[in-house]
């Protein structure tokens, strides 16, 4: 019998597949609940689960005797418990920049339309209206943009950010060597100097709400703030209290706290707000990059470890 490999989704690239071709692939489905993965994992005992959605806890890796590594499809492992991997000697792994170029492509997506009211002014065409006499956009050039995280999504989007002439400062206490058009700051110079702010860093406990009421006062009024990362880094109540005060000028948004977004969520009754269903990073492109980096990742961990008696 070929060791087998659970998949939290309905589906993995063909590249990846054939990769994993010695290997049983079992798919959760799109919307697998921890209960689901508990079932799998004991009726499967897999050698590596593969995470697209979902959360994999204790009680999952509980259910696989022989787990050795949990590969995320794509970059962020915040719901993977990492700390639970790690007491019972298993990898955490992640396809690190495979989506950074659709990602970074996204937020400066989000920051033009909020910039350019793209929104707005098309609902305003399409209704039969012409407003230019009435209507002045932002220009983004000779400003300044203020990211938190310098990984790879970050400084593809700093160097999409400098070709437009925008100035470039940014916040991680992990990046090093960073190109000549990043100017490292701390958080408080980001809050006071950017006209707008975009995420690029993972959630973790400290970092759970770092843009909120207090730090949204702190800077520019008129700010427009993206996040493309994880909604955790934003206390939403925070924010749609500061865009409605005009605070934040406005916010693009492809991550919430809650995912998928419920209906009647305030935010969608807001003109100032640009949203997107959390696919900054699902293009053709990406999804089979972060397939075969999941999937080399796995295959990496697995050819080290020592065989099951």
């Amino acid at each position: 019998m070929n060791p087998r490999i659970i998949v939290t989704g309905a589906d993995l690239a063909q590249q990846a597949l054939d990769l994993l071709g010695g290997y049983e692939i079992i798919y959760a489905g799109k919307t697998p609940t921890e209960d689901d993965l508990v079932a799998l994992a004991k009726q499967h005992d897999p050698a590596a689960i593969i995470v697209r959605y979902g959360k994999v806890g204790a009680a999952v890796m509980d259910a696989a005797p022989s787990l050795k590594v949990i590969s995320k499809h794509g970059s962020g492992t915040d719901t993977i418990d990492k700390v639970a991997a790690k007491a019972r000697g298993i990898e955490v792994v992640a396809a690190v920049g495979a989506n950074a170029a659709a990602v970074a492509e996204q937020a400066l997506a989000l920051l033009l339309a909020c910039a350019k009211s793209v929104v707005a002014l098309d609902a305003r065409m399409h209704a039969g209206h012409w407003d230019k006499a009435t209507h002045k956009s932002l220009e983004l050039g000779g400003r300044t943009v203020g990211l938190v995280g310098l990984g790879a999504i970050g400084l593809r989007f700093a160097k999409m950010a400098d070709a437009l002439g925008i100035r470039v400062i940014g916040f991680d206490p992990f990046a090093k060597n960073l190109p000549a058009h990043v100017q490292s700051v701390d958080l408080d110079t980001i809050w006071r100097e950017a006209d707008a702010i975009s995420l690029h860093c993972p959630l973790t406990d400290e970092n759970r709400g770092m843009l909120n009421a207090t730090t949204l006062a702190q800077c520019k009024r008129g700010v427009i703030v993206v996040n493309t990362a994880r909604g955790g880094l934003i206390d939403e109540a925070a924010l749609l209290d500061a865009v409605r005060a005009r605070q934040v000028m406005a916010a693009g948004l492809d991550s919430f706290a809650v995912e998928p977004m419920a209906a009647g969520h305030p935010f969608q009754r807001e003109p100032h707000f640009i949203l997107s269903p959390h696919i900054g990073g699902v293009t053709s492109d990406a999804y089979v990059n972060m397939g075969v980096g999941a999937a080399q990742n796995l295959l990496a961990v697995l050819a080290k470890a020592p065989a099951t008696a």
